[in-house]
């Protein structure tokens, strides 16, 4: 059934019969696909040519929830299985161990195991490892898990005291440098020019980035960034050794392409060379990682360096309801910027459910305290814990709402805590597990199972599992947590492989160690909304969501307010179904009421007023906003069409540009000696009023002046920058000077 109005699309039935769902709503245990054409079925036919696109360079613009894991490891399985692609050929890439490890998942259930799915660092590390000898000689440095200790070390010896944020911030700083290639010496101008508020003295950080890089040296260590580093400099450097890893490799595949930095750009490159054969994949409105250095712009100028790409864009959203996806649409629609420019209006499939409900509370406890509360009811109507998240802007929100979910005797998880099969009664559950397997005939602990889950009941109620789970929460809950999740996946795999002894599940579990594969565990999750991307749940409670939160404080530019609005976007997108929204006019119980719901929210959530913004007047995005009709209104400006580059024809975002009528980096044709004059007019009109320069005309209308030479009023007028007030009181002199005239002097010479 066509979602949102749009029409029905013939396409192959094995996709239109429900078989095309949320990625985690698939199977637990599928049987790996007969053949490689069985491999394409369920696949819808967008996601079908990506799957089928095996040759040159292809591009795959994914919006939330439209199944683009699903397409790219269908598509690397079906060109294993036909034959296209040998297994250890291809690299796919990708930004988190969990997305890599999901995707080699994915892969081994799809026959094709053998494939390299990897993190960037992971992938330049091992081919690091392996071309030291070769290329350095002697023993690698040993890597260090955490750079801020030596930070700490390199401060200490520029007797620059950091407290805690500013040691954190500092170490943020350097590793942006590092993946923008940028040195010491240079940090503080690149810093500047990316509009970068550093937290101090860039000179000072500049001072700890070039101290820290010797104390690395002296102590014969390297940081995350180094594996890249390193990596590049040999493939630079020796080309025997890139024409190696050139020869292993033959395709690629990069996940999240919208978050690659210039560093793991080049990296990529490196590994490409000459060839081309590569599929990128991505979602400009999902750049939410800009402060590490990622730039969607090697995603939005992919089809500009390679002219002959195939570009595909999935737009079906097979994850969240009609209302859910109306919601993430309209507040893209309000965007403005590059990336917005390239958004993905999103199409619902599936049957609608209820409206996002918002909600206000007068302080952040009553806040913390309505979400526990509401999940309660929910978890007593049958919404399972491990379905339901809270989402929030940064990790010290997230105190309140354990408290409330202790209190209220809610179980949860902690996002971007220890990983599951790191957790030490994991290990010592896959120690019994093993052992039983392995002698169980003799354990008289399974005198009584008769079947694959009681061994396992059995075997962990030795260690600590208990059919009903301990009161409150804390470390025991936790550990509780961990046993129960092996629990269910024992039952779910031996639902899914009839006859499944032990020593299966303990080779699947092996396996999913190695994927970093975890089961579900059961509890609510808190994470903060950058550690959410990628997840789903069928419940979402998008929480803080006020000014100062969401946008963030310190998000000062456009572009940083932009990227808060992006990220609320990824939130709104986790969830499947239920959707809740709310935010606290205050602190602290009994503090002054002054905060506001997000602007973000303006007119998407009831009884708020549109903010009619760049994007909203072009019509496009997923909500339609107008005026009420009023007798008294009035009169609405008529919209001006998009600014865009009178060089390249592109569409103009930054105001600076917009000034110019062109990109920054188009070629200008500028009259340098009418700049100078204007330059020196605008000083003496400066003076005599008593104002700044930029008073009288910016820097960037001057350029856009001296390059247009406009020689009538009109002409003058068109010119941003220039408004009425000003054409009148300097429009004359202006058109003399671009004339040619000379100007009378006043009377003191000026």
């Amino acid at each position: 059934m066509p979602a949102c109005g749009q029409p029905a699309q013939p396409s192959p039935a094995t996709w239109q019969h429900g078989h095309v769902t949320a990625a985690t709503h698939s199977t637990l245990f599928p049987q790996a696909p007969d053949t490689a054409d069985a491999v394409l079925d369920g696949l819808d036919p967008e996601q079908r040519e990506v799957a089928t696109a095996l040759h040159g360079p292809v591009c795959v613009l994914a919006g939330a929830g439209t199944g683009k894991t699903r397409a790219i490891t269908h598509r690397i399985a079906y060109g294993v299985r036909a034959g296209i692609l040998q297994p250890s050929s291809v690299l796919a890439v990708t930004f988190t161990n969990r997305a890599a490890g999901e995707m080699r998942g994915r892969l081994r259930q799809l026959g094709a195991a053998g494939v390299q799915a990897r993190t960037f660092h992971s992938a330049a590390l091992r081919q690091l490892q392996y071309f030291w000898p070769k290329a350095i000689g002697g023993s690698m440095p040993r890597l260090v898990d955490r750079k801020i200790q030596l930070v700490a070390d390199a401060a200490a010896a520029c007797r620059i005291r950091l407290d805690r944020n500013e040691l954190r911030d500092v170490t943020a700083e350097i590793e942006w440098s590092k993946v923008t290639q940028t040195v010491p010496a240079d940090y503080a101008p690149a810093a500047a020019k990316a509009g970068r508020e550093a937290p101090r003295d860039p000179a000072e950080i500049a001072q700890i980035y070039n101290v820290y890089e010797d104390l690395k040296r002296d102590r014969t260590v390297m940081d995350f960034e180094d594996v890249l580093l390193l990596t590049v400099a040999i493939l630079q450097d020796r080309h025997d050794i890139a024409d190696q890893v050139r020869s292993q490799y033959q395709h690629f595949v990069v996940d999240e392409y919208q978050d690659v930095s210039p560093l793991q750009q080049r990296l990529l490159e490196l590994w490409l060379g000459e060839r081309d054969n590569l599929c990128v994949v991505g979602d400009a409105s999902q750049t939410i990682y800009s402060f590490t250095g990622a730039t969607p712009d090697h995603l939005l100028d992919f089809r500009t360096r390679h002219p002959g790409a195939t570009v595909v864009k999935l737009v079906r959203d097979y994850r969240s309801t009609p209302q859910v996806v109306h919601l993430a649409n309209g507040l893209l629609a309000q965007a403005s910027g590059r990336a917005a420019d390239h958004r993905l209006e999103l199409i619902s499939q599936r049957d609608a459910g209820p409206e996002p409900v918002y909600t206000e509370y007068t302080d952040e406890p009553a806040e913390a305290e309505g979400a526990a509360r509401r999940i309660r009811e929910l978890m007593a109507s049958g919404v399972p814990a491990s379905e339901i998240a809270i989402l929030f802007r940064t990790n010290s929100q997230s105190e309140s709402y354990e408290q409330a979910l202790a209190d209220a005797g809610v179980p949860y998880q902690l996002r971007g805590a220890e990983r599951f099969f790191d957790r030490p009664e994991v290990r010592k559950a896959g120690i019994a597990l093993r052992g039983a397997a392995r002698f169980g005939g003799n354990d008289t602990l399974l005198d009584d199972a008769v079947d694959l889950p009681s061994q396992v009941r059995a075997v962990l109620s030795g260690e600590g599992w208990t059919t009903e789970p301990p009161a409150g929460s804390g470390a025991v809950r936790e550990r509780w947590e961990s046993l129960a999740a092996l629990v269910n996946l024992a039952q779910d795999f031996a639902a899914a492989k009839t006859g499944a002894t032990l020593a299966d599940l303990v080779a699947e579990l092996d396996e999913r160690a190695n994927a970093q594969h975890a089961p579900t565990v059961q509890g609510v999750t808190l994470a903060s909304l950058h550690s959410a991307k990628g997840l789903e749940w069928d419940v979402v409670f998008l929480v803080g969501v006020a000014e100062g939160m969401m946008p963030i404080t310190y998000a000062k530019t456009d572009e940083q307010v932009e990227e808060e609005r992006r990220l609320l976007y990824v939130g709104v997108t986790r969830a499947r179904r239920h959707l809740h929204v709310s935010w606290a006019l205050t602190r602290a119980p009994g503090g002054r009421a002054n905060r506001r719901p997000s602007r973000f929210l303006d007119g998407l959530r009831p009884g708020s007023t549109a903010t009619v913004g760049r994007a909203a007047a072009r019509g496009s995005g997923g909500v339609e906003r107008g005026f009420t009709s009023r007798p008294d209104a009035t009169p609405r400006r008529t919209q001006r069409s998009p600014a865009r580059c009178r060089v390249c024809g592109r569409t103009l975002t930054d105001a600076g540009e917009m000034k110019l009528m062109r990109c920054e980096d188009c070629p200008s044709d500028m009259d340098e000696g009418l700049y100078e004059r204007l330059r020196e007019w605008r000083g003496v009109q400066a003076r005599l009023s008593g104002q700044p320069d930029f008073c009288v005309f910016t820097d960037k209308t001057l350029m856009a002046i001296a390059e247009t030479e406009p020689t009538t009023p009109d002409e003058l007028a068109r010119i941003p920058g220039v408004l009425k007030r000003k054409l009148d009181r300097y429009g004359d002199d202006v058109l003399a000077i671009c004339a040619g005239q000379e100007l009378e002097q006043g009377p003191d010479g000026e």
